[in-house]
């Protein structure tokens, strides 16, 4: 992508009704548009990042076996009467709209009941189990407050993953897959040394849940985290029982602020019940589907990596993630510097490495590496009459204080590492 071609501008301020800091930073650098408070738009930049998390995710979950889907936002009342999770006292983040005709109608907020519903027409017996499926969904939450960039909105997107089981240990011997396959998540956008695995209550899903929360000033949930055993109790369970049935201490552990960026719950075979999703056993039996949810927010956790990837200039964008690997930059408007970054913008994408070029000529070099920080890209490469001069380029990492020259061949043996 060249810069001179891309619709989206930087801009030094953030609209000044914007209080999170992974919001002000996007905005401020081109990745979202507010709509409104609780709702952003993706912008190609942004829609970028957001896709290659998609992408980690979407490995991840089809590696264990799942397949992928895709559900309706539009839901039927009569979905969420069977489990009592219709009324407004029982969740009370829903959207709901109607039909000409005055059918209620709501817009989702999770799909276990529909997709459990939709699996009555595919699970009869034992052979058909287990069936393990996901998608990435819009979900619409009517929240009270949405104060938090991207990291809290009242439309977003979902990767919402549902294992059915023919009993508990299978159904737990999934849970424990799908717990690594997170940790393996985490650790490939970048923050799994930050996030933990966490007992939390089950909110409208169940009595209690598990989370991943991400050590961040910027978070709304207070954890306790044992370091040896590398897992933490959300502070709304924090109780003497609880404590004691995990084996923490009190006074081994650490409080801290944290960001939920996964979640996953057991409903064993209750929903199931509910909704009458029952198969015929080896012994003859009828049984309960044992159900699991799985889910990641997907622009949450954009979000939280924004935040806690940044400093005083802007993102500082993982490799895994960031939108292009190299922000190439041309100074001075020489035909020479010109031609030799276009040779080099050529080589780089032949190569397969991705790069965005700024080769603005009506910018100045001050604009160009201001920007060049607060867009966040892994790695800065600088073309000028200067570096010509000596066969370098003039090369800094995002993390780096100071750049350095290179040549051609140590560049790309940095970008192909």
């Amino acid at each position: 992508m060249k810069l001179s071609q891309n619709f989206t501008k930087t801009f030094q301020d953030a609209p000044k009704d914007e209080v999170s800091k992974n919001a002000q930073l996007l905005i401020r650098a081109g990745y979202i548009h507010k709509e409104m408070a609780g709702v952003y738009a993706y912008l190609p930049l942004g829609l970028k990042v957001f896709e290659n998390i998609k992408a980690i995710i979407r490995e991840e979950m089809n590696a264990l076996g799942a397949q992928e889907l895709q559900m309706t936002t539009l839901q039927q009342a009569s979905n969420w009467t069977q489990t009592d999770r219709w009324t407004d006292d029982k969740v009370d983040i829903w959207f709901k709209t109607a039909l000409k005709n005055g059918t209620e109608l709501g817009l989702a907020w999770s799909h276990e009941e529909p997709i459990t519903l939709m699996m009555k027409q595919h699970v009869a017996s034992y052979k058909d189990l287990p069936a393990i499926v996901y998608q990435f969904q819009n979900k619409m939450r009517n929240e009270t407050r949405a104060k938090s960039g991207i990291m809290r909105t009242r439309e977003f997107v979902m990767k919402d993953m549902y294992s059915y089981s023919v009993n508990e240990a299978n159904h737990q011997a999934f849970y424990d897959k799908s717990i690594d396959a997170y940790h393996r998540i985490f650790d490939r956008v970048g923050i799994g040394h930050l996030t933990y695995f966490t007992t939390a209550s089950g909110g409208a899903f169940t009595q209690f849940s598990h989370e991943f929360q991400t050590i961040c000033d910027a978070g709304e949930d207070v954890i306790y985290i044992d370091e040896q055993k590398k897992t933490a109790i959300n502070k709304e369970v924090f109780t003497d029982e609880v404590i004691e049935q995990l084996g923490f201490s009190k006074g081994t552990v650490v409080e801290k602020k944290s960001a939920e960026v996964g979640n996953i719950f057991s409903f064993g075979g209750t929903k199931s019940e509910q909704l009458g999703l029952t198969f015929v056993d080896q012994d003859g039996s009828t049984k309960p589907v044992i159900l699991g949810s799985y889910g990641i927010g997907v622009g949450r956790l954009m979000g939280v990596v924004a935040e806690v990837f940044s400093d005083e200039n802007g993102i500082i964008w993982p490799e895994s993630i960031a939108p292009y690997q190299i922000h190439l930059i041309t100074i001075g408007g020489s035909d020479s510097a010109q031609q030799a970054c276009q040779e080099l913008y050529d080589d780089l994408r032949t190569k397969g490495v991705s790069v965005l070029w700024d080769d603005r000529d009506d910018v100045r070099p001050g604009k160009k590496f201001a920007d060049a920080d607060l867009i966040g890209m892994p790695h800065r490469v600088v073309v000028s009459k200067k570096t010509l001069e000596v066969d370098m380029y003039e090369y800094k990492k995002r993390t780096d204080k100071e750049s350095k020259n290179i040549s051609k061949d140590e560049l790309l043996n940095i970008v192909a590492k």
